[in-house]
């Protein structure tokens, strides 16, 4: 630009040269899409299509599965986009609408495609007579149009519609299915990291936890009434909630890890996120590091903690994982002495996600589920060839330049074959950048 132009901008507009950055490149990277959606197979990756996890095969060609009977069967939990959300969170809402014993469906929607067959659910089942309860983001930036749309359809079909807490967004990706059983109720719940979105189920690596476990299923039953204006609940058995909880809890978890330091066992914290830049979870990192606790940090976007330093960050590492799906899943690990714990949940470590969100984490206490977040964490941190990681020099290289050496494990690769070893393909293939949805880093 030239310098008289900007200047004149600066003027109107009322800033400082302070205000004013140069950027290298590109500044609109949506301009992209137009290389990504050439017709050039040989530049993309296969077309992937979601296999539908074993306990979710139906027993035959003619009888759909019982979603509720696995859950009761135990814990499920689902990845996508390896494991179709079609055949889990879906086929779990669709059955939810027409089960005649369910009484109550209650869901939060954050960001969700324009013809989405869930909202479509929602409006029969609420047409059917059961209590729906549905609380619509309309702050969810840039889709405010279509969830004011949906909204007033939910609303004419008899559904509760909701538009949140003042001051606060609603982000936290969570059901909640009260079904009739016998002589009493069970509540099945959905708790996720990604949004209730068929088109970037495809694209977003995310994972949802499917329980009826009863303290999980009253947390979730006290976060609608917080949500919906009945109580002003603000502690919880085991959901951990932002804002009230979730920066505390897991600055909890880190000084936990430090006392197993100090005590001479292994202490390690391993978190999987989209972004870390807030303050205090960046210091209790550091401090965790200088009291010998390993921390691996999985890092998709911004990323303020700044590894390797002598005597500040010696013994924590930051990598990001980029590829063929966009990394969305926010885990959050803890060695706890031997006895690991995991949660997941839809806030990253950020001021507006800690302090101007409602977001929920939900422990992960099945042993197959839990084993099946430590493979994919173990996969990550092998991860040689879509892996970058950052130094002691503040710069990001790929791990393959680091090594010195052809990488050998894919993430994306080696997920999808580990997929496709327990499942059986799902129906319909997808081909990234094919226009299913945007890789969008705003959800």
């Amino acid at each position: 630009m030239p310098a008289a132009t900007r200047t004149i901008l600066l003027r109107g507009i009322g800033l400082t040269e302070d205000d004013c950055y140069e950027v290298s490149g590109m500044l609109d990277l949506t301009g992209l899409w137009s290389i990504a959606d050439l017709d050039r197979s040989d530049l993309k990756a296969p077309p992937w299509t979601p296999v539908v996890p074993a306990r979710l095969l139906p027993p035959d060609d003619d009888e759909p599965t019982d979603v509720f009977s696995v859950i009761r069967a135990g814990d499920l939990l689902v990845h996508h986009p390896y494991e179709s959300f079609a055949a889990s969170v879906e086929r779990f809402i669709t059955q939810a609408a027409d089960d005649p014993d369910v009484l109550t469906i209650k869901m939060t929607l954050y960001r969700t495609s324009g013809d989405s067959p869930i909202v479509r659910d929602l409006i029969r089942a609420a047409e059917r007579g059961k209590q729906v309860v549905v609380l619509v983001e309309i702050k969810a930036r840039f889709d405010e149009e279509a969830n004011i749309v949906w909204a007033r359809k939910l609303e004419q079909a008899g559904a509760h519609v909701v538009y949140g807490l003042v001051g606060l967004k609603t982000h936290s990706k969570v059901t909640l299915v009260v079904r009739r059983e016998g002589s009493g109720l069970r509540r099945y719940v959905h708790v996720g990291t990604g949004n209730y979105n068929q088109k970037t189920a495809r694209l977003y690596v995310d994972l949802g936890l499917l329980t009826c476990r009863p303290e999980i299923g009253a947390d979730v039953t006290d976060l609608f009434n917080v949500l919906t204006g009945l109580s002003r609940q603000r502690t919880f058995r085991r959901l951990i909630v932002a804002p009230l909880s979730l920066r505390t809890r897991v600055l909890e978890l880190i000084d936990r890890e430090i006392e197993h330091a100090a005590a001479g066992r292994e202490a390690r914290i391993t978190l999987k996120l989209n972004a870390i830049v807030d303050p205090a979870s960046v210091a209790a990192l550091y401090k965790a590091s200088r009291a010998g606790v390993d921390v691996q940090l999985i890092v998709r976007g911004i990323c303020a903690v700044w590894p390797g330093v002598p005597g500040v960050s010696d013994r924590i590492h930051v990598r990001s994982i980029i590829g063929e799906f966009l990394e969305h899943s926010r885990i959050f690990g803890f060695l706890n002495g031997g006895q690991p714990e995991w949660f997941i949940g839809s806030g990253d470590l950020m001021e507006r996600n800690l302090d101007r969100r409602v977001e929920a984490a939900v422990p992960v206490e099945d042993p197959e589920a839990r084993a099946r977040i430590e493979e994919v964490i173990r996969v990550m941190l092998a991860d040689d060839r879509r892996s970058w990681q950052l130094g002691a020099d503040a710069r990001w290289s790929r791990t393959e330049e680091i090594l010195k050496a052809p990488g050998t494990c894919d993430t994306f690769a080696t997920l999808k074959e580990e997929a496709l070893e327990s499942g059986v393909i799902a129906s319909t293939p997808h081909r990234p950048g094919s226009g299913a949805g945007s890789l969008d880093p705003r959800a």
